[in-house]
Parts: structure tokens; sequence; C-alpha cells
């Protein structure tokens, strides 16, 4: 089974080492080149080894089975190696780990760089030992010929070590699909890890869930419609449930059963919405269920799928940013002109529009998910490149400073009392936590040479380094 060419740079050190081909391992040092015939990642020689044989009873030409490989045993996460799904723990883009790295390039404060084997707009996620990444090939790839029957979807587990592959998933697209996906491709949605293995979810083609060693454990399919704008929403944890936005698939929103993929209940006329449901917890300790849809948001018991209340946003675009929340409030941003933000207090019955929306605003943004901090909410706006500090309470603009020349796709993180801003040129903005603009850094990755290289991603955080992919390749930043 052809693979793809596999390198991970070890820049801090001498070591390069690649997978170019079935049976061929290339390791290179500063100057010798030596080959074995062996395609296995070497193990590092502190972890217990497991030989495991990969072996996926799969629907013919839908699954590739991982070849047989040596894998390092999974080992538990320890509280910093949790960033498990779409914007972290609590899906709203904030770490309390300290001593994030402030300036890097690419060639400086690189601890290790990986190839991916296509484009991709999904975050990578750490859970444990390893780190899980999406990426599709075949089809639509910048620079490439390609035709749909060609069109894969790739879920990659890497170790947090060096970024060395320990195996690679490959899924064949559910067609028809779409003929053009406009700015993000086919890899949008972020994975999500837990103990039992990985959930994706690939559009049209379904939700699938792996286990740690890279079987193919269910698969469910929640629609057949696809979009020019593709899938984006990602899988959500909860109990025994995993939570599924399927609006661009059949305007659904699901509860899958995590072990099996059953559905456990599903709520439709999910219009419009392109993001990720967050878990919120109102003033009165009641957990719910929250998605912006047009028009809308929406709460719903995550345990049963009741709806629990509505507010009208008075936004007329469809909705991509993920809200965010604090003190039982939910702020919401989206849309390209009118209305483009507001706060509504969660925690009502029915439609709350006038008992609990809190304030509108015309300031806000189409594409990234904010921040919220101390009273306060920061985003950038993905075309002015304006970076956004409000007032909480009121939605009144704290400051408004244009520092970008490029669009902004990637949700703000907050980590260490600083806020990263990425463009999709490669430039990470380094912003003060707090209500007084300072910029503290401007960090340029950016290829001049590759116009085709860009940077959709959400940052993910990997104890104190960052990770941050592009469509060619997976950066680990720090020490």
């Amino acid at each position: 089974m052809s693979r793809f060419p596999w390198r991970s740079l070890l820049v801090g050190g001498c070591v390069l080492s690649a997978t170019l081909g079935a049976g061929c391992t290339q390791s290179v040092s500063n100057s010798s080149l030596q080959r074995t015939a062996d395609s296995r990642p070497a193990p590092d020689s502190t972890e217990a080894v497991e030989s495991i044989e990969q072996t996926i009873p799969a629907e013919p030409g839908l699954v590739t089975p991982p070849t047989p490989v040596q894998l390092t045993s999974f080992k538990a996460p320890e509280q910093e190696a949790i960033w498990s799904s779409f914007r972290g723990p609590t899906g709203m883009g904030t770490s309390e780990t300290k001593g994030f790295p402030l300036a890097w390039s690419l060639t400086e404060n690189i601890a290790w760089r990986a190839d991916l084997p296509g484009p991709g707009a999904s975050s990578p996620i750490v859970f444990g030992d390893r780190i899980y990444i999406t990426a599709y090939s075949g089809f639509f790839v910048p620079g490439e010929e390609g035709s749909k029957e060609n069109l894969t979807r790739h879920l990659i587990a890497l170790k947090r070590a060096d970024g060395s592959l320990i195996w690679e998933q490959k899924v064949k697209a559910r067609l028809p699909e779409e003929d053009r996906i406009r700015d993000h491709g086919f890899a949008a949605s972020t994975p999500a890890a837990d103990a039992d293995g990985v959930v994706v979810f690939f559009g049209k083609t379904g939700v699938i869930a792996f286990n740690h060693a890279g079987n193919e454990v269910w698969r469910r399919e929640v629609g057949d419609k696809t979009h020019g704008w593709g899938s984006s929403a990602s899988p959500v944890f909860y109990k025994d449930l995993v939570f599924i936005n399927a609006s661009v698939e059949s305007e659904s929103l699901f509860a899958l059963d995590r072990k099996t993929g059953e559905v456990k209940w599903q709520q439709k006329k999910i219009r419009e919405a392109w993001n990720t449901p967050v878990l919120v917890r109102a003033e009165s300790g009641r957990l719910e269920l929250v998605v912006a849809t047009q028009g809308k948001i929406l709460a719903f018991n995550p345990d049963t799928g009741e709806p629990l209340w509505n507010c009208d946003t008075d936004i007329t675009w469809y909705m991509v940013p993920s809200v965010v929340a604090a003190d039982g409030v939910v702020f919401s941003l989206g849309g390209r002109s009118g209305i483009a933000g507001l706060a509504v207090r969660a925690g009502g019955s029915g439609d709350v529009t006038d008992a609990n929306r809190l304030w509108t605003s015309k300031k806000g943004c189409n594409v990234p998910s904010p921040i919220y901090l101390d009273k306060h909410l920061y985003w950038m706006h993905q075309d002015l490149g304006v970076a956004y500090c409000a007032k909480a309470d009121t939605g009144e603009i704290v400051y408004e400073e244009r520092i970008a020349r490029s669009q902004v796709y990637a949700s703000a993180l907050l980590a260490d009392g600083k806020i990263y801003y990425l463009t999709r040129d490669g430039k990470t903005y380094v912003v003060a936590a707090k209500p007084k603009f300072e910029q503290l850094a401007l960090n340029d990755m950016s290829d001049r040479n590759d116009r085709n290289n860009i940077f959709n991603a959400s940052p993910a955080v990997d104890g104190s380094r960052l990770l941050i992919r592009n469509d060619k390749h997976l950066y680990c930043i720090g020490k």
C-alpha cells in the first residue's frame, strides 16, 4: 500500500527522519544518510512497546487499513496533555498553562516540524502522548491535479515528543461531493479524543470513531447534503454522547452514542450553522448545549435534546463563529453587515429575546471565534485585520486596532496572559490580554515562494508549546 512521503524535522537537534515509501525509512544526521527496510517509526527506548496488527473489516474502497506497525503503548494523559477537541477543553480557546513562547519564525524556536499528506483547516488536538490531525488529498488540492474519485480524508496520529508518525488512517469520500470548496477544503472539522479513541467528522462521508490503535470502531452518516463552503463543525464529547452539528448535511443537531454511534437524539431546523456547539452553564447551574444558527441562538438539554430557549440575533447571515460564555451569559458573533454581535443570558425558557437579550452590536466578525477574559471580549475581524476589545456587559468597544494585512480564519487563542491571532498567510500577532491594546510580538511563518501554503486552522496547545498547522506542515513551537 502506498504511503505519503512522511518527514519529521527536529530543528533543535540533528535528526531528520522520513518514511519515504512502503518499507523504506530514512534517517538523516548532519553528515550521514542511513536507510533501513523498516517502515515502522522507532519507539523511544523508555516506552513500553506492543505490536498491534491492524486488521479492520471495512467496506471495500472506503477505508484503507493502516499497515501493520509497531506502536508505542498509549499513555493516559496528564492534565497538561489534554487539548482534546476544537478550542480546547471548554471549547472557548483558553489555556491555564504558563511559559508559552513569545517569538518564533520558520528557523527559530521550532521544536519539530511534520509534513502532512494534504491541506486542511482542522486544528490539531492533543491527548496523552499523541497528537491527532486530519487532512485531505486526491482532489481540489492547490497546485495539484486530481479527481473526485480520488478524494481521501486522512486521520494521522503523531508522537508529541518529536512529531514522528505512529499511524495514518485513510477514508475515501462518499460521492458525489462538491466540485470545489471555497477556501477551506474538505478537512475543516477538528477531531475529538478521549480515553476510548478519536472521533472525526467528514461531512457527508460521516462521523467515524477510531480507537487509539487506528482501528475503525463505528461509522454513522448524518445526512447527504453538501455545500460550497463545506463542513466545519467539530465533534463535542459529553458523558456517553458525541454532539455533531450537521447543519450542512441535514440541518440537524445529533447526539450519538459514544460507544456505538447510535443516534440518541436529533433536533432539526439547525440552519446555516457552521459553528461547533458549546456546553454552557447557566447561573442556576443547569447545563445547556448552545449553537448559533441563522437568525437565532438555540439552547438544548444535552442529555435529552429538549429545546430550552431561543433568542433572536438580528444577524441576517449564516453563523460561523462558535459562542463563548461566562457567568451565565452567552456571547455570539457573526455576519458580514448589520448586527454582528450580541449577548444573551442563559437559563431561560422559550423565546427569551425580550427578557434575556442584553445587547447587540454592529461590531463583530464572520469567521473566527472570540475570547472572553475578565469581563471583556477579544476578537479579530476576518477581512479587515482589526483586533477588537469590547466590554462584555454592554458590548461597548474598548479598542479597535488595525494590525493585520491578511485575512484571519483561525480563532483566537488565550494563553499565559497573551492572545494569539494567526493570519492566513502565516503571521501570528501576539497581543497582551488586557483592555489596553499592546502588541507584544509579530511572528512570521509565511513563505513567499509558496502562495498555496495557507494557514486556516486555529492554533492548539501542547503543554507549554503551540501547535500551528498550514496546508503542508504541522509545527510544534517552543522548547
